[in-house]
């Protein structure tokens, strides 16, 4: 299993044999393998899938930097009640949209939230 929750060689990319042959999909340890070596999956749906996740997850990095942002000039005293109150508001529509989406295309919020290894997640876990 891969970090994706996918097999290894399931991904978009795969280098190894024609598939169908032994070894489809895995590298054949040939370090004078040809062009061909790299193939893409273009299976529709897992393009789909993982291009909705990846943008998903851009947008949802960009709500919660803009949040933190507002959350930081409110504390400093920079807005008025009036911006204050456009703020949240905006915020508020902007999570429901994202949850909208995330259902629309079968994700969780902790889909979104892609490892990153010894950095550890993308997305902070604690809120402001």
């Amino acid at each position: 299993m891969t970090a994706t929750g996918g097999e290894a060689g399931a991904g978009p990319w795969r280098m190894g044999a024609v598939p169908g042959t032994a070894g489809a999909g895995e590298w054949s340890g040939n370090p004078r393998a040809g062009p061909d070596a790299w193939r893409l999956n273009t299976d529709p749906e897992a393009v789909r899938r993982d291009l909705s996740r990846l943008v998903l997850t851009l947008v949802e990095l960009i709500r919660q930097l803009v949040e933190r942002q507002c959350v930081r000039r409110m504390d400093q005293g920079d807005l008025s009640d009036e911006q204050i109150e456009t703020l949240g508001l905006t915020l508020m529509r902007l999570e429901e949209a994202m949850t909208e989406l995330c259902e629309r295309f079968g994700l969780s919020p902790s889909d979104l939230n892609l490892d990153l290894g010894p950095l550890g997640t993308l997305l902070p876990t604690d809120t402001p």
